[in-house]
C-alpha cells in the first residue's frame, strides 16, 4: 500500500481499504487474501493501525468549534483500547504519518499518573510504544534518563503527573497525557504542559482516561478547541477476555461504578438533588426478599407526540419488614395510550401486582379507559397529585436516607432523574417521569395497604 502525505488521500484510502478487508471477511475471504500477500505486506498491514482503528479511534480534522482541534479527548471504559490509540498516535507524531499526522514531530512529552505508570503502561505495557511499534521503528527506551529515542532522532520524554514543576523547561510539540482524570495534581501538571507546547505549526495533544467529573475534565469537554470520543468497554470486547464480561461487566453493568468506569460515562451528582449516587449505591440489592404487596405505578404523558413526555411505569414492592423494593423500571417513550397501557398491565401481570397506581391529574377518564380497555380486571388505584414533584418526593427520598427503600439492581436512567432532582426539577427542564412513578409506587407501598396481604417470591 502506497503511503501518501496528504491527509486527505490518506484518510479516503484507509475508508476504502477497511470496506474492503470487511467485505473480504464476509465472504470468507480474508484468509485466503493474506495467503497471496508477500511476508513484508502483511507485516506492514498489522501495523497499519488507521485501518482497523475503532470509530472512536479514529482521526477527526475540526474539534467541538467546527475548526482544528489542539486537544483530543478520548473518554472510555476499561478495556476500550485507549492506551493503543495514544501509542499510535505517538508512532503516527513521530513518523509523520497520515492520517494522524501531516509532518514529523520531534519533541513528544508522554505524562503518566506516576512514574511507575507511564512506564508500565505507556512505554513497556501490553499496548506501550515499545509493543506497538515495528522492530525497525521502535525507540531506545532509557530509563535513567526517563526518555524514548527514535531512530529518526524523534525523542519522547517521561513525566510524572506528581511532579508539575519537572514540566518547566522542556518543549515539545505534542503530548500524550494518560488517566488525567486521576492525577494527583491535575490543574497544576496540565498548566505546566501548555506552557511547554511551544514547538512546531501547531502542537497538540491527546489525553486518554476513563471518566471522573472533576472541573479540567469538564472545562477541556466545553472547550472549541477539544475533539471529544467516547467508547465503553464492549466496543472493544473482540480483543478482552469472554470471564470478564461474563462476570465484572455483568456485575457492574448500570451501576455508577460500571457506568464510570465500562461504559465510560461521566457521572455527576447536583448539589440541590434530593438523591446521591452514594445514597443509591447503598441502597442496591442483588435480590427482593418475599414480599407481602407488589404495586404498579404509572405516570402517564400529557400527549403521545414526537418528544413528548414519556410515560413512566416503576414497579415496587413492600416486605413484612416494612422495607420498600424497587423491582423494575419499565418507563417508555413515544408511544400511544394504548402502548403504555399495554406494557404496564403486561409488567403488572408478570409480577402478579396486586394493582397498579396510575396518577389521573391530566385525563382521568383517558387513563382509566385505556387500561380497562388492556384489561378490565385490573385492581387500578387513581391518585391525585395535591402537591407539588418535589414536595411528594421529600418524603420518599427521607425513607431512602433511613435505607428503607432497595433497588433491586440497577435502574441508571430512573436514578440519572433521582440525582438530578431539585427544588427547580432537572436540569433539562424536563418532566422527571420515572422519578414521578417511582414516587407514586413507593408512597402506595408506605400508605396503610387495603385487603389481605399476599406472600410471594419473585
Amino acid at each position: 500500500m502506497t503511503t501518501t502525505t496528504c491527509p486527505e488521500t490518506s484518510t479516503n484510502s484507509v475508508t476504502r481499504l477497511r470496506s474492503a478487508l470487511k467485505l473480504l471477511c464476509e465472504a470468507g475471504l480474508t484468509e485466503p487474501y493474506l495467503n497471496q500477500e508477500s511476508l513484508r505486506a502483511q507485516i506492514r498491514l498489522h501495523h497499519d493501525f488507521a485501518i482497523f482503528a475503532h470509530r472512536h479511534q479514529e482521526h477527526r480534522d475540526a474539534g467541538n468549534g467546527g475548526w482544528p482541534w489542539t486537544n483530543w479527548l478520548l473518554i472510555g471504559g476499561r478495556g476500550a483500547g485507549k492506551t493503543r490509540v495514544g501509542a499510535e498516535w505517538v508512532r503516527a507524531m513521530v513518523h509523520g504519518t497520515p492520517p494522524y499526522a501531516d509532518a514529523k514531530h520531534r519533541s513528544i512529552a508522554l505524562i503518566g499518573e506516576t512514574e511507575h505508570d507511564a512506564r508500565e503502561v505507556m512505554i513497556e505495557g501490553s499496548s506501550g510504544l515499545l509493543r506497538v511499534s515495528p522492530r525497525a521503528e521502535r525507540p531506545l527506551w532509557i530509563p535513567t534518563r526517563r526518555r524514548l529515542e527514535w531512530p529518526n532522532g524523534a525523542v519522547a520524554q517521561v513525566f510524572s503527573a506528581e511532579d508539575p514543576e519537572s514540566l518547566r523547561g522542556p518543549q515539545f510539540d505534542a503530548a500524550w497525557c494518560d488517566e488525567l482524570a486521576k492525577w494527583r495534581h491535575a490543574e497544576a501538571t496540565f498548566d505546566m504542559l501548555q506552557f511547554g507546547l511551544r514547538l512546531g505549526l501547531r502542537p497538540r495533544q491527546l489525553i486518554t482516561t476513563t471518566p471522573r467529573p472533576i472541573p479540567l475534565i469538564k472545562r477541556l469537554i466545553a472547550d472549541a478547541r477539544t475533539l471529544v470520543t467516547r467508547a465503553a468497554t464492549h466496543i472493544n470486547r473482540d480483543h478482552l477476555s469472554p470471564a470478564f464480561l461474563e462476570t465484572v461487566v455483568a456485575r457492574y453493568a448500570g451501576t455508577r461504578l460500571g457506568r464510570q468506569e465500562l461504559d465510560g460515562e461521566l457521572i455527576e451528582d447536583r448539589a440541590d438533588a434530593l438523591w446521591s449516587r452514594v445514597l443509591i449505591e447503598a441502597c442496591r440489592i442483588a435480590q427482593a426478599p418475599p414480599l407481602a404487596r407488589v404495586v404498579v405505578a404509572v405516570d402517564p404523558p400529557g400527549s403521545s407526540r414526537q418528544g413528548a413526555d414519556a410515560c413512566g411505569i416503576v414497579a415496587a414492592g413492600r416486605a413484612e419488614s416494612g422495607f420498600v423494593y424497587v423491582l423494575e423500571d419499565a418507563s417508555v417513550a413515544g408511544l400511544s395510550p394504548s402502548g403504555w397501557a399495554t406494557k404496564a398491565v403486561a409488567l403488572y401481570r408478570r409480577l402478579q401486582a396486586d394493582s397498579i397506581v396510575a396518577e389521573v391529574n391530566m385525563g382521568g377518564e383517558m387513563v382509566r379507559a385505556v387500561l380497562r380497555e388492556v384489561d378490565a380486571s385490573v385492581p387500578l388505584k387513581e391518585v391525585h397529585a395535591t402537591r407539588g414533584k418535589y414536595l411528594r418526593a421529600e418524603p420518599v427520598a427521607a425513607l431512602y436516607e433511613q435505607g428503607k427503600v432497595k433497588h433491586v439492581g440497577a435502574f441508571p436512567l430512573m436514578e440519572d432523574e433521582m440525582c438530578d432532582f431539585g427544588l427547580e426539577g432537572l436540569s433539562s427542564g424536563r418532566s422527571p417521569d420515572r422519578l414521578d412513578a417511582l414516587v407514586w409506587a413507593v408512597t402506595a407501598l408506605t400508605s396503610r395497604p387495603t385487603g389481605g396481604p399476599r406472600i410471594r417470591r419473585l
